[in-house]
This record gives structure tokens, C-alpha cells and sequence, in this order.
């Protein structure tokens, strides 16, 4: 990891700045304390700068990036949550690749995210779940197979296109009515959706015909400028996506090979 980019880690230990004292930020030109970051009007968020000792907000010039830390879990989620849930987008670690999280339900964020990779025409966006029935809510009227499948491979890297329940904004469909939904095996991802209380989009942190993202470092380099946040989470797992199979038509398909192998599924599909 380069100097520079080190600079830019906010390490999770240093959030609550037991170093420092008589932080504050200044809302509507009164000074207020906050339990771990400076907030700013309009759902900004201000993070000090644990190495550099300087504080930037999130979405100019570059991305934050927080180092995710077992023992500061709760805190790297609430943190993160609140970023979502104000319309941002954060670049999140999950058991395939690095992917861009955001509010599906937020049209605002939706567009977001079209805009970071950089995307001329709006694609399908999938989402991440946190158990299967959140995933049933969102299709509509899912076959048989779908839970077979949920049951065996879930959580783990298995997307499973189904036509979309009509609670989801058409636009996280491309238009087509349909949905991937995927129930990570990745304690950070997972967590985030709980802290949201709802699911979030999953498609790959990394800009549109480039190679997906494994590190923080590879989302940096490539999105760094455009997204709010990137959790780094080290090294992802696994080098591949998920497995993508297609239950929205009249025969279940596999449409991209990732993380489950043809073999294991094969059972399911004959």
C-alpha cells in the first residue's frame, strides 16, 4: 500500500479520538460533539483523518476509506448505515468482490451509482439480502426452485433472478421486471443490511467494462474519486462473482458461471 493511500485509511480504533480532545464541528455555526465523526448539514459527514490529522467530506475529491476492525464492527456499521440512508453510496467487502451499496428504494442513489461506474444506458441492479425471506418479499410469486435453491446455496454466491415484487422501483429492474437477489456469506455486508433494515444493491464496485474489485486498493484505483466510502475489508475470499441463474423464464438457466460450479447445480436445472 502506497504512503498516499495510507494516509487516507481512517482506522476504526481512532474513530472515538481517545488521543484527541476539544473536537467538535460546526452545525449551522454552532459547535457541536459527536461520538466518533464531525458531522455537517445536509446529511455530510466529516471524518477526521487519523494519520494526516486533517478532515475532508466524503464525495469530493476522494473517497473516505475505514478500516474495518472486528472489534469496532458495531461502530463501522452504524457509521456506514447512516452514509446509506442519507442517499450515499459505499463501497463495501463481500465474499466475491467489492460491491456498491446503496438504498435501492432511493431513485437519487439508484442514478448514483449509474453515474460511478460510469454506465451510459441503466442496467438491472441486484441486491443483497439478509436472509431468505427478505429475498421472497421482493420477488413475486417465486417458484418452487427458488427456495430449493436459497436453501442449498444461501448464504453464499448464488444470484437468483425472479420477477420483481411490485414494491421495487422499476429502475432497479433496467426496466425488465426482474431482480437478482443474493444472501452473502460476508459478516460486513450482511450487518450493513440489518443496520439498514433493508436490502441494498449489490453490483460490483468497479467501473463499467473494467475488471471487478478484490481490495480496497482496486476500488480506489478505480472509483476513488466518484463514491462516498470504501470499507476495506482487506482481500475478498473469492476471485469471481457469483453464480447467476435465471428463474424468470420458462426454464431455469444459468446466464453468468461465478462462485458455484455448473456441477453442484446441475441436479437443480436437469
Amino acid at each position: 500500500m502506497n504512503a498516499h493511500l495510507q494516509q487516507r485509511i481512517v482506522r476504526f480504533s481512532s474513530i472515538q479520538f481517545p488521543q484527541v480532545k476539544g473536537i467538535f464541528a460546526t452545525r449551522r455555526g454552532w459547535p457541536q460533539r459527536t461520538a466518533g465523526f464531525l458531522t455537517r448539514p445536509q446529511g455530510y459527514v466529516t471524518v477526521w483523518h487519523a494519520r494526516s490529522g486533517t478532515a475532508s467530506i466524503p464525495g469530493g475529491i476522494m473517497a473516505e476509506i475505514l478500516k474495518v476492525d472486528e472489534s469496532r464492527l458495531r461502530f463501522v456499521l452504524e457509521y456506514s448505515a447512516r452514509m446509506i440512508l442519507a442517499g450515499k453510496v459505499v463501497a463495501v467487502p463481500t465474499d466475491t468482490l467489492y460491491g456498491l451499496a446503496a438504498d435501492p428504494f432511493n431513485l437519487a442513489a439508484v442514478s448514483e451509482i449509474n453515474r460511478i461506474k460510469r454506465r451510459m444506458t441503466e442496467r438491472a441492479l441486484p441486491l443483497l439480502v439478509d436472509s431468505v425471506d427478505q429475498a421472497a418479499d421482493l420477488a413475486h410469486d417465486p417458484p418452487r426452485l427458488f427456495f430449493q435453491l436459497a436453501e442449498r446455496f444461501w448464504p453464499g454466491p448464488l444470484t437468483l433472478v425472479v420477477t420483481a415484487s411490485r414494491q421495487l422501483p422499476l429502475k432497479i429492474t433496467g426496466n425488465t421486471g426482474k431482480v437478482g437477489l443474493r444472501w452473502p456469506k460476508a459478516p460486513v455486508v450482511v450487518g450493513l443490511i440489518a443496520a439498514c433494515a433493508r436490502p441494498l444493491t449489490g453490483t460490483s464496485a468497479n467501473l463499467t467494462e473494467q475488471p471487478p474489485s478484490n481490495s480496497a486498493e482496486e476500488v480506489d484505483r478505480q472509483i476513488g474519486r466518484a463514491v462516498t466510502l470504501i470499507l476495506d475489508g482487506g482481500p475478498t475470499p473469492a476471485h469471481v462473482p457469483s453464480t447467476v441463474v435465471d428463474l424468470a423464464g420458462e426454464r431455469a438457466r444459468i446466464i453468468r458461471p461465478g462462485g458455484v460450479p455448473e456441477s453442484e447445480l446441475k441436479e437443480f436445472l436437469d
